[in-house]
């Protein structure tokens, strides 16, 4: 039951993370100043928590030459999908910014076990996996055609349905490369005998990649003035993304990978309804209509059949 609730309450706090990197967003004035701020926070807590747990944050310097290269660039995939869905959050809403990057995790997620991409076991596709999928499309498909529906019906224009496609695209992508680096961490946690050094380090690589960033964009620090102070909870997105590796970590060995997906997959729905519903945090409201709820719930059927059969 306490696995079951960690992986609820890690799930309900990524969509959660993504509306307070939304809020710094608009308080730096930059979605590169936002996603090096929580990655930083993140990185140093994974330090903090990997010194307690492993009393190290050393590796051999030799696994650079031994391993293949694309070992040491899961966090460059993490800093694309945060920096996403933050870009993503004011223009899709919570729900969709949940939902296509889902999209992308589990057709990467089939493509990553057909072919044992990464070192990962081989799961070849089947056909109970594939009926996973299309529920899981026809679900995505469901919530954003009921959008869809809706803004024809306050004459929103044809040019920005289009220019949604280009971010719900995007969001694809982004869930793809997170999947990518889900199996990339996995086979770095067995190189480095602990899976929460894994987790530090793909959080430091993201931190050292987008500071690249924006040292090479230069992108320029504006906090809003208004006469309502910046809340403090805007700080704490790296916070709740690094318990989220950590709960990750803690949940699998207990419950499965399958099943802890599942659950998280709860999470992140019952997460983003409550946000798009109450524009919790600040965020935009988007009332959820029951149809979209039944579209989620055919979504989240697919990802049990994918994840458990």
């Amino acid at each position: 039951m306490l696995a079951i609730m960690i992986g609820l309450i890690i799930g309900i706090g990524l969509p959660i993370q993504t509306s307070i990197n939304s809020r710094l967003k608009i308080a730096l004035g930059s979605p590169f100043l936002a996603s090096l701020t929580s990655f930083t926070i993140g990185t140093i807590l994974l330090a903090i928590i990997t010194l307690i747990a492993d009393h190290s944050l050393f590796f051999p310097l030799r696994l650079f030459s031994e391993e293949p290269i694309w070992l040491w660039i899961g966090g460059i995939f993490g800093v694309t999908y945060l920096t996403a869905n933050i870009l993503l959050f004011p223009k899709l809403g919570s729900v969709q910014t949940v939902i296509m990057p889902v999209l992308g995790q589990i057709i990467m997620g089939l493509i990553v076990d057909n072919f044992g991409l990464f070192y990962s076991l081989k799961d070849p596709l089947t056909l109970i996996r594939i009926l996973g999928a299309i529920l899981v499309l026809l679900g995505v498909i469901g919530a954003v055609s009921i959008n869809e529906l809706i803004n024809k019906r306050h004459h929103k224009m044809d040019s920005e349905s289009s220019g949604l496609f280009i971010w719900r695209l995007f969001g694809i992508i982004a869930g793809m490369l997170s999947a990518a680096q889900a199996a990339i961490n996995g086979h770095l946690g067995g190189v480095l005998h602990s899976t929460v050094k894994a987790a530090f380090f793909s959080f430091l690589i993201g931190t050292l990649c987008i500071l690249v960033i924006v040292i090479i964009t230069r992108p320029k620090l504006q906090m809003i003035k208004s006469e309502k102070r910046n809340p403090w909870w805007m700080w704490i997105g790296g916070i709740i993304g690094a318990l989220y590796i950590l709960g990750n970590v803690y949940l699998v060995p207990i419950v499965g990978t399958g099943l802890s997906v599942v659950i998280i997959l709860l999470g992140l729905m019952i997460g983003s309804l409550l946000i798009d519903q109450f524009g919790i945090l600040e965020s935009k409201k988007n009332p959820i209509t029951v149809a979209q709820i039944i579209s989620l719930l055919v979504m989240v059927c697919g990802v049990v059949i994918i994840r458990l059969f």
